[in-house]
């Protein structure tokens, strides 16, 4: 699979990578990539911007999840995100 973590993207494309996307925890994002057989593991930064932060095989992320979930909040602020991002899938 291809390294994607660092890779900032747009919230929709994210999203559209695959066939299944989900917020998890408030601000954080996995979404099937078909092409690369994996779950990306994102932090909202924006309205429509995501920074993936972890990619992982089916087996393990629900570990994954656990671990990124308490960080969401400092990745957010070390990104300067100061406002409520309502990102809430429509």
């Amino acid at each position: 699979m291809a390294d994607k973590k660092g890779q900032i993207m747009n919230k929709q494309q994210f999203m559209q990578s695959g066939d299944y996307a989900k917020e998890h925890y408030e601000g954080l994002l996995i979404g099937s990539d078909i092409e690369q057989g994996c779950y990306n593991i994102g932090v909202q930064l924006g309205e429509d911007q995501v920074l993936i932060v972890d990619q992982s095989s089916d087996s393990h992320v629900r570990e994954r999840i656990q671990n990124w979930a308490p960080q969401v909040q400092d990745i957010q602020r070390q990104h300067r995100v100061t406002n409520d991002l309502g990102n809430y899938l429509k």
